[in-house]
């Protein structure tokens, strides 16, 4: 390839990236555009997972051999099955090496390759079972550590990977690295827009795409779509007398409390609204299964050596509470099952539409809003 390919094909590769908005999007566009730049017929981008030692496939493309995914779950190899990695990882790189990539074949490692001992390659002898001829491997170096790698490969009988190509995804590699950081910068400032910096849940930015996303499921395919509000008790009285540092305290164990219930529903979001008060999503259980969830939460809650429990309410669109077209509907539900919960000091959930066709949790909900204030009250306000 050209000199002047190659530099498009980078300005390409980083254009790929930078446009990426999720991590599966940026490591498949570093994959495609690394298998592209090569010439290759399919490409992996691999992450070295310290505590497991070992290489977990993040994205195959291109030319996928049976049995291989785009995005697998569990494509994992250990590090010590292959030593060109383990020497790179931890004798050349720990030794203050460069990340330079090596050429492998179906024969064998290319003449001059790390780990050049005689021995058959693991990646060899997955070169030769899928049908590749060779492949390039180069390392990813992220914040001055060993990241991962890329992987590109090329099937048998296409021209064999040269000195230049393998300093050439080095090139690569370190784009792609580039890229790799600027998701994670930018996956951490969606996880700091969506979650709650004192007990780790989502926030209510979080629950109010959730449930919009729910509600549009529910009314294209009938979904159950179930919301839990909780306020909890006793909050205002340990800020008071015992101090905001321990009223934090039984905010964050109320949220593990609302945490480890949610895993009862699957899929559930446990989310702090703000203050004293918390809520769970549930998508697709059914009704008598939140409403279990929400009995378990308030006999833990009430079991906490902080605070007065909790009141609970639930609203579910698999309960007889009429048509639901909006989130907000559901939130008033269940806001008035709470209400009517601590109300009555209920020491169990409220569940809205249970009471009969004339249910007052419904009533109060679905009840005309007050009037706006005159416009002469408004002005009285200024």
């Amino acid at each position: 390839m050209a000199e002047e390919d190659r530099l498009h094909a980078v300005v390409t590769l980083a254009q790929a990236m930078a446009a990426a908005h999720t991590p599966r999007e940026s490591w498949s566009a570093a994959a495609q555009g690394a298998r592209h730049a090569l010439a290759g017929s399919f490409a992996a981008l691999s992450v070295w997972e310290r505590e497991r030692s070992r290489l977990r496939v993040l994205v195959n493309a291109g030319e996928r051999a049976p049995g291989e995914e785009e995005f697998p779950e569990g494509e994992a190899y250990p590090v010590h099955q292959f030593p060109e990695i383990t020497e790179f990882l931890h004798e050349q790189w720990a030794g203050g090496g460069e990340p330079d990539a090596w050429v492998e074949t179906a024969e064998g490692p290319a003449p001059g390759a790390a780990g050049d001992g005689g021995y058959c390659h693991q990646r060899v002898a997955a070169l030769r079972r899928r049908g590749r001829g060779c492949c390039v491997v180069a390392p990813i170096v992220l914040h001055g550590r060993a990241w991962g790698e890329l992987y590109v490969a090329r099937p048998i009988g296409a021209p064999v990977f040269d000195r230049g190509d393998a300093d050439f995804a080095t090139v690569l590699a370190a784009v792609v690295a580039a890229g790799i950081a600027q998701t994670e910068r930018l996956e951490e400032a969606r996880r700091l827009a969506y979650t709650d910096a004192l007990t780790g849940l989502a926030n209510r930015r979080a629950v109010d795409a959730r449930l919009d996303e729910a509600v549009e499921q529910h009314r294209a395919d009938g979904t159950v779509v179930s919301l839990v509000v909780c306020d909890l008790n006793g909050l205002k009285r340990v800020n008071d007398t015992r101090g905001h540092a321990v009223g934090d305290r039984l905010l964050e164990r109320f949220g593990s409390v609302l945490s480890l219930c949610g895993a009862m529903l699957p899929g559930a979001l446990a989310a702090r609204l703000g203050g004293d008060e918390f809520c769970l999503v549930s998508v697709g259980p059914a009704a008598d299964e939140v409403v279990r969830a929400a009995d378990e939460l308030c006999v833990r809650a009430a079991e906490l050596e902080l605070g007065d429990g909790v009141a609970c309410g639930v609203a579910s669109t698999g309960d007889p509470i009429g048509q639901v077209r909006t989130a907000r509907r559901l939130f008033r539900l269940a806001d008035a099952a709470q209400y009517r919960a601590k109300a009555a000091r209920s020491a169990k959930p409220v569940v809205a539409g249970r009471e009969g066709p004339d249910d007052p949790v419904v009533r109060l909900a679905d009840a005309p809003a007050p009037p706006p204030p005159s416009a002469e009250r408004r002005r009285f306000r200024r």
